[in-house]
């Protein structure tokens, strides 16, 4: 008999049955003995011992490699994800409605009536079929899902060939995502003959046509079919395992042999292309990030959310991407360094998806440099018209080079703030608008250039222990006002940071209501570690990335799902819940640990965060380019709201009108408008111990037709953007600009006396 008392020895410091070495002839035995035992005596194996000890499998056996596969993946969900959530019932449900969504994102393909019947037979037994290494459900779910959508393709080339009314007084939704399934064919055929309208009416309106609406749509619909039935059983387990994966939360993921060839050529920052991430929505690439100092990202033009629909090769003629497998869309963009790739995209702000721009980049090469911290010093005018110079450094990532030990983000800023505080900076805004996190033991250290010393973030693992991780450096590399800039795109590591100076009332935060709430940490353990005794860990067979611990605020609440709240929040068109966390389904809970032990900043004269507000409220309402972004977001949010799109020529041409004379009448009120010119020093890690460096006027407006000079023009992302005709102009970007006011207040009320009314913070004692 298998007694829990006789079946524990200690080797290397983990908890391994004794008797498997016996079992290992028969690993399934084995497995299937230690299952029977109960979870509280399982949760005694640590997670990399017991993955190996129990996934490991005899030659003898006869399970598929694929079947192994799921064996594994199922295993190590259940025994090392955060949530040690058993793999049951309840995730079975989840686990086959995101297997469905996963195919049928737009909820188009299936009917009720599929999602029924495949309900009452698999939504309680995918979770036995898992760990059996029973697939066929897997295959059998997507054959279903190539005959509807072989069977709609048919009737898509039926509606093609008829005549279409751009008349009719009727709308579609625009998305799908939230809606039912049609409850069976006459509904669901409805559903398509709107949305192939809109589909026709949308190439009909396009300023960039590609090809008769009808023979591109019908084209577009043929890849599809083609593109569903190209995918091998590998290819359906890999999205089969992903639904599982993505069931426990939406971090955690299989990895195919190509997924993790592909991180690997990402982590590594070397591809060559245009540097930027994308993701499968609706049928579209979208934009889901740009990498920092890449191309799409230094010129300007294409933006987060952005939906790419055709692709071109230099001059050549453009090539619908829509509905088209991602992995496909991407070799397309990618290309030889020096290669010219045009790009037709939807803009994510646009109310009509007719409405297109062409993006023209150039391919190059990204690596870790283009990822650097770099500094402004940008000399204002404060009230009294004398100048002062405020420090600006842009962070686009977390980064550390981990096999030299010589690349660090910590490094690198460090080195920056010396230069600035040889200038003589009155404050510092450091900028993580962009910056999607990194490295954490780099979250860790930078935060620690602006505090004495105390805890940093609490980690709280699977098995309830909390880890506080405290400031390394007990010195200070810069003590004065500063600002910390935030965006929804600011996520992870960004969030510590934010999070541990605004605990301490080191810094103010300044942005979007809240960064984007990824307050998760994740793991990648190839699988091929676990399937096989006498493997050689080869990456055959993928990898699972999965989410092993939660963050923590040292004031005891998480970063998760609720992100850093700014202390000052500035109107932008990115702030919207669709952009976070939440947004995500499956997303883990926010919840709190008990606060750690730290002292509050002292020095200085407090953050004066009601004062600033005021103040910072009053000049948002008195700019015109606040004013136009708020006009924008509420359009944007009344679109959301209200999902739904004409299918009227009439009513989408007037909106476009609407659009267009709305752009022409900014652009003339922006000639005619006094801005003020600023001097910038542009400091990078090349240049910060030159003992001359040259300002360049930063100007606020161009004169019309004038393009500013090639030397304010070619060295920054952040202060020039292209415009579709190629020609380029300083960005106008008046969060930076009322940033940079918020500091100047602070610097000020930092010099003169404090009075109760405006004092927020405690003065130092």
């Amino acid at each position: 008999m298998f007694r829990p008392k006789d079946c524990l020895t200690y080797l290397n410091n983990d908890l391994i049955p004794r008797g498997y070495l016996a079992f290992s002839a028969d690993s399934a035995n084995f497995r299937n003995l230690f299952f029977r035992m109960k979870p509280s005596f399982r949760s005694l194996f640590t997670l990399p011992l017991v993955a190996f000890a129990l996934l490991t499998v005899a030659p003898v056996q006869a399970k598929t490699d694929a079947e192994q596969v799921a064996i594994s993946v199922g295993r190590l969900l259940e025994e090392g994800h955060y949530t040690h959530q058993p793999l049951n019932d309840e995730v079975s449900k989840k686990f086959l409605k995101t297997y469905l969504e996963l195919l049928d994102f737009s909820h188009l393909f299936f009917t009720q009536q599929d999602v029924d019947m495949l309900t009452a037979k698999y939504s309680t037994s995918l979770d036995d079929d898992v760990l059996l290494g029973n697939l066929k459900p897997a295959y059998e779910i997507y054959e279903l899902y190539t005959k509807r959508v072989d069977n709609r393709v048919a009737k898509i080339k039926e509606i093609v060939a008829q005549p279409v009314d751009f008349k009719q007084d009727a709308s579609i939704e625009l998305s799908r995502q939230k809606a039912s399934w049609p409850k069976d064919d006459a509904e669901a055929d409805a559903v398509w003959r709107g949305r192939i309208a809109s589909e026709l009416l949308q190439e009909h309106l396009s300023e960039h046509p590609i090809e008769p609406g009808p023979k591109l749509i019908t084209r577009r619909y043929e890849r599809l079919a083609r593109t569903v039935h190209e995918q091998d059983k590998d290819e359906q387990v890999k999205l089969f395992l992903d639904a599982l994966s993505q069931a426990y939360d939406p971090h955690s993921e299989y990895l195919s042999k190509a997924d993790l060839k592909n991180f690997s050529i990402n982590m590594g920052l070397s591809l060559v292309g245009i540097g930027a991430m994308l993701r499968s929505e609706d049928g579209y690439a979208k934009i889901e990030s740009l990498v920092a100092g890449g191309p799409a990202q230094t010129d300007g033009r294409l933006k987060v959310g952005d939906r790419i629909t055709a692709v071109a090769q230099g001059p050549s003629g453009f090539n619908d991407v829509r509905d088209m497998r991602l992995d496909k869309v991407v070799e397309q963009i990618r290309g030889k360094k020096g290669t010219h790739v045009r790009l037709l995209v939807i803009p994510a702000d646009s109310p009509d998806p007719s409405k297109r721009k062409t993006v023209d980049l150039v391919r190059d090469e990204i690596k870790l440099k283009d990822q650097e911290a770099r500094a402004d010093i940008i000399i204002k005018k404060d009230e009294n018209g004398e100048p002062v110079k405020l420090g600006w450094i842009t962070l686009p990532s977390f980064y550390a080079d981990m096999d030299k030990h010589q690349k660090s983000t910590t490094k690198d800023v460090l080195a920056l703030l010396k230069r600035l505080k040889k200038e003589n900076i009155a404050g510092l805004i450091v900028d993580l608008r962009r910056n999607g996190g990194g490295s954490l033991e780099e979250a860790i250290a930078l935060t620690g250039l602006f505090l004495k010393s105390g805890p940093i973030v609490q980690t709280k693992g699977s098995n309830g222990n909390i880890v506080v991780s405290s400031d390394p450096d007990p010195g200070i590399a810069y003590a004065g006002p500063m600002i910390v800039l935030t965006s929804r795109q600011s996520a992870s590591a960004s969030e510590i940071f934010a999070a541990a100076l605004q605990d301490y009332g080191r810094a103010l935060i300044v942005g979007d209501k809240s960064t984007f709430g990824k307050g998760t940490v994740q793991t990648i353990l190839e699988i091929g570690r676990f399937t096989s005794l006498l493997g050689s860990r080869s990456q055959e067979d993928g990898a699972l990335k999965l989410t092993i611990q939660k963050f923590y605020r040292v004031a005891g609440g998480s970063t998760q799902l609720h992100g850093v709240a700014s202390d000052i929040v500035l109107p932008t068109l990115s702030d919207l819940p669709e952009f976070g966390e939440g947004a995500l389904k499956n997303c883990l809970p926010y919840d709190e640990v008990p606060k750690a032990r730290y002292t509050k900043w002292g020095e200085g004269r407090g953050l004066f965060v009601d004062e600033l507000k005021r103040r910072s409220e009053a000049r948002v309402q008195a700019n015109p380019e606040f004013r136009y972004v708020m006009e924008d977001m509420e359009r944007l949010r009344k679109r959301l709201d209200e999902n739904r799109i004409s299918l009227n020529e009439d009513v989408r041409k007037s909106e476009l009108s609407e659009d267009k004379l709305r752009k022409e009448t900014r652009s003339k009120e922006r000639l005619a408008r006094h801005v003020e010119d600023m001097q910038m020093i542009r400091l990078t890690l090349d240049n910060v111990d030159k003992p001359n460096l040259t300002p360049i006027l930063f100007p606020g407006k161009l004169a019309a037709n004038k393009k500013p000079s090639s030397e304010a023009a070619s060295d920054s992302d952040s202060e020039t953007t292209t415009n579709d005709d190629g020609t380029k102009e300083p960005t106008i970007d008046p969060e930076r600009d009322e940033t940079l006011n918020i500091l100047s207040d602070l610097v000020d009320l930092n010099k003169g006396p404090t009075t109760a009314s405006t004092r927020t913070t405690p003065p130092p004692n």
